[in-house]
C-alpha cells in the first residue's frame, strides 16, 4: 500500500458536559471534568505523534470548547471545520461527511458525540491489537481519544475498513 493510500482517523467524543437540564442540549457547556480532560486528552494527541491535516468538529458548545481545550497542546494543529450536520448524528450521517473529504487529507480529526461517534468506531474497527478492538466496542467514555488506521480513499470507509492502533480515556 502506497502513503497516498494511508489514511489516520482520529475520532473525539466531548468532554463531560453539564446536565441537560441546565441548557439547551446544543448550547451546554463543559462541566469541570470536561474542562480538566480535554486539555488532557490534547496533551496524549500531542506524545502519540499522530498528525492530522483536518479537524471536524460537531458545532455544539461542548464539542467546540473540547476541541478548542485540546488545540493549545498541539504543535502542529490542523484547520478546523465546523459541521452542522455533525450534531448529534448517526454513523452513516459521520461516514458520509469523511467520504467528502478531499484524498490529500492523508490525518483528519472528527469531534462529535455519543452515540455516533461510538458507532461509527465500531462499525470501522475491523482487525488490530484485541485489547483495543475490545476497548471500542465496550464503551467511548466522554473525551475519550481513538486512533484508526485506514486504507483507500475516504470515499471508500465501510465497515471494518480500519485497524485500530491507540486509545486514551480519562485516567488512562
Amino acid at each position: 500500500m502506497s502513503r497516498k493510500d494511508e489514511r489516520t482517523l482520529v475520532l473525539v467524543r466531548h468532554g463531560k458536559a453539564v446536565p441537560k437540564d441546565v441548557d439547551e442540549d446544543f448550547d451546554r457547556a463543559l462541566a469541570d471534568r470536561g474542562r480538566h480532560d480535554a486539555p488532557e486528552a490534547g496533551q496524549w494527541l500531542a506524545a502519540s505523534g499522530v498528525r492530522a491535516d483536518l479537524a471536524l468538529c460537531s458545532p455544539s458548545r461542548r464539542t467546540r470548547q473540547t476541541w478548542q481545550l485540546m488545540v493549545p497542546q498541539l504543535s502542529e494543529p490542523p484547520p478546523t471545520t465546523y459541521e452542522d450536520r455533525l450534531y448529534k448524528t448517526g454513523p452513516d450521517e459521520l461516514r458520509a461527511a469523511l467520504a467528502e473529504t478531499d484524498d490529500g487529507v492523508a490525518g483528519l480529526v472528527l469531534v462529535g458525540h455519543n452515540p455516533g461517534i461510538h458507532e461509527l468506531a465500531r462499525t470501522l474497527c475491523g482487525d488490530g491489537p484485541k485489547h483495543l478492538v475490545r476497548r471500542i466496542h465496550d464503551g467511548f467514555p466522554t473525551a475519550a481519544v481513538v486512533v484508526l488506521e485506514l486504507a483507500g480513499s475516504w470515499k471508500s470507509l465501510t465497515a471494518g475498513a480500519g485497524r485500530p492502533t491507540a486509545i486514551w480515556a480519562p485516567g488512562d
